[in-house]
């Protein structure tokens, strides 16, 4: 077996680092590697099968490393390509790895949060189209209204460092202003795309002041600690040394410059191909 058998962490871009940051500072001891596969990037607007095809190729390239837990920090994966890869590819293989998802955890405790039992959703296209996280909710909490809204130019003018400027705030109020205009009832926002925490203090201006938004980040580290803690054969195979790597499927300048802005410190990044 390997000597290393980091925890794997995927993402289509650069997002995914903003959820990598929350595991990090609640497992330290652990050995992490993170994939974007900036390459291909966006997920959001691509069709059932490509997401599939480019997030099955990056689980088996994370396998290949020695990862024996692979988690999808990518939403748009967590809906398109997930259920897929645990209900068929994994049991095909007889593997003994696992693949998460960040939508489930999410989902779990969107109907606790929500006094009014209505929840909003913002998201790309491909997750809203998905209908994952309304099918989950429902799953937990019958009761809960989900309202969705697509957000279709978020992640590019974030991944362009165009958010922070005036220009943006046109296309942060129109989404949000259609969001609301769905139900006055909701209370609750969940943030389903990992590169939209970077538009907190702008969404902040825009959502009523007894809205609460939600971030994935600390959700899913808290929900992977107690998977490990309830999986003691994964945790046993994951090594601890605290040794971070990241890669991409692109320019590792360009990755570490976006990067280090996504993770808040200086990231060193290699290239693969996948």
């Amino acid at each position: 077996m390997p000597s290393s058998q980091p925890i794997g962490v995927f993402d289509s871009g650069y997002g995914g680092l903003t959820v990598l940051k929350s595991i990090v500072e609640k497992l330290p001891d652990y050995d992490f590697i993170y994939l974007g596969d900036n390459a291909r990037a966006p997920y959001g607007n691509r069709s059932f099968e490509t997401v599939y095809q480019y997030t099955r190729e990056a689980v088996q390239w994370f396998f290949s490393k020695g990862c024996p837990l692979v988690i999808l920090a990518c939403n748009t994966s967590s809906a398109k390509a997930l259920r897929t890869i645990q209900q068929q590819d994994l049991v095909e293989s007889g593997t003994k790895n696992r693949v998460l998802g960040v939508i489930r955890p999410t989902t779990e405790i969107a109907g606790l949060l929500s006094k009014t039992e209505s929840v909003g959703i913002l998201a790309t296209s491909g997750t809203v189209n998905s209908e994952s996280y309304v099918l989950e909710i429902n799953k937990f909490f019958p009761n809960v209204k989900v309202y969705q809204q697509a957000c279709p130019l978020w992640v590019p003018l974030i991944e362009n460092n165009e958010h922070q400027g005036p220009g943006a705030d046109y296309f942060i109020k129109k989404y949000v202003d259609e969001l609301l205009a769905r139900s006055s009832a909701i209370d609750t926002v969940l943030l389903a795309c990992t590169h939209y925490p970077l538009l907190m203090n702008k969404l902040r201006q825009y959502f009523p002041k007894n809205i609460q938004l939600i971030a994935q980040g600390d959700i899913v580290a808290e929900s992977l600690v107690k998977y490990l803690k309830n999986h003691p054969e994964i945790d046993s195979r994951s090594s601890k040394h605290a040794i971070i790597s990241f890669y991409t499927t692109d320019d590792c300048a360009d990755f570490d410059r976006h990067g280090g802005y996504f993770y808040s410190m200086d990231v060193k990044s290699e290239r693969v191909f996948l």
